[in-house]
């Protein structure tokens, strides 16, 4: 059921674990979750959640390196175009199954910057696909 809005740190852990939930029942990206590193999701979803709370909310704070630690995984594991499109589909589907707003429609715009530039500093040397 659609909500009104992102607006406050229950809606995104809300958003973050209804999108997990598809992610790791995704044939394409799942494997990077479960097989390529095996999360600790006790330790993993606090650090998304603070992730998104602090490009969402005024009250959000995140403290690392998501970038840093994106590298690592593509060490073990390369993140191609179409990864990056899948997971940003995903993570569309869910925002706009259930919010609508302003925050929403900002949760959409910072995971298309997210993948863009997750995708551009991944593969460099690709063929110039780019992620839409």
């Amino acid at each position: 059921m659609q909500r009104s809005d992102i607006n406050n740190q229950q809606d995104v852990r809300d958003l973050v674990d209804a999108f997990y939930r598809k992610v790791l029942k995704d044939d394409l990206i799942a494997h990077f979750f479960t097989t390529v590193v095996q999360l600790d999701w006790e330790k993993h979803l606090p650090r998304i959640y603070a992730f998104w709370n602090s490009l969402l909310l005024p009250d959000g704070v995140y403290k690392g390196n998501a970038m840093g630690i994106h590298f690592e995984l593509n060490e073990k594991s390369p993140m191609k175009a179409e990864h990056f499109e899948r997971w940003l589909k995903l993570w569309r589907e869910t925002v706009n199954e259930m919010f609508k707003g302003t925050n929403a429609e900002n949760a959409i715009s910072k995971a298309e910057q997210i993948a863009g530039l997750m995708n551009f500093k991944m593969n460099k040397q690709n063929t110039g696909k780019h992620i839409s």
